[in-house]
Formats: structure tokens, sequence, C-alpha cells
């Protein structure tokens, strides 16, 4: 289900991919794009804590969606603070793993696989 996530975000980043716009006006789907950023965020501490050894992959995860998308100003802004929100949001609440955190890793990344899905499918060429 981890790799199917990543491949949704990955395609959606290649997808969502535009040139930067002139005044960097929100767009339609910033919205999905910052909730998006919040769980990777989530995701990001909860794996770490819970054994995953995945380094910083869901980190590098914001950095290729970031890169496609080529937000400045406000709207850069709002995506990193999704996603320290998401990761200081589990921070504050777990130091360890535990049995609701796991549960938290599977419906984030079911959510954040749905967002990523619909996306594409909506906004993509």
């Amino acid at each position: 289900m981890i790799k199917a996530f990543l491949a949704v975000v990955i395609l959606m980043s290649a997808c969502l991919a535009t040139p930067a716009r002139a005044q960097d006006a929100a767009a339609p789907f910033d919205g999905d794009l910052q909730r998006l950023a919040e769980i990777l965020g989530a995701l990001h501490y909860l794996r770490g804590i819970c054994g995953s050894n995945e380094g910083a992959k869901w980190r590098n995860e914001m950095q290729a969606l970031i890169d496609a998308e080529t937000p400045s100003g406000d709207r850069r802004a709002r995506m990193i603070a999704g996603f320290n929100r998401g990761y200081n949001g589990f921070q504050q609440t777990y130091r360890t793993c535990t049995p609701a955190a796991t549960v938290a890793i599977r419906r984030y990344i079911e959510e954040g696989s749905k967002i990523s899905r619909d996306l594409t499918a909506r906004y993509a060429n």
C-alpha cells in the first residue's frame, strides 16, 4: 500500500507540474495540496517512531511535491506549514509507536492515496 501511495504522489507531482504563475495565485487544488503536505509531515514523524527505517523518505516526497508544483510566496509557505503541522501535531502526542499510531499511519496512507488519485484524475493533462 505504501508503494502505491508513493507512486501516486510521484505521478501527481509530475502531472501537476506547471510553469510558475506570474502572480502565484491560489490554485483550485491548493486545499488538497495543503492536506497532502500535512499527511506527508505526519507520516514522516510516525513512520520514524514506528521503526520503518525509511529515513527522510516522506520529507523527500514533500520536497518532490514542492519541486513539481514550484509554489512561491504564500503558497509555498502554506505547503511547508502544512507539512510542519502534520509532523509537530504527532510529535507532541506520540513519543513511541503505539497501536493508535499504527492505525493513524494506515489511515493517512489511505487518505493521501485518495487525495493523490483524485487530484491526478481531476487536473492531469
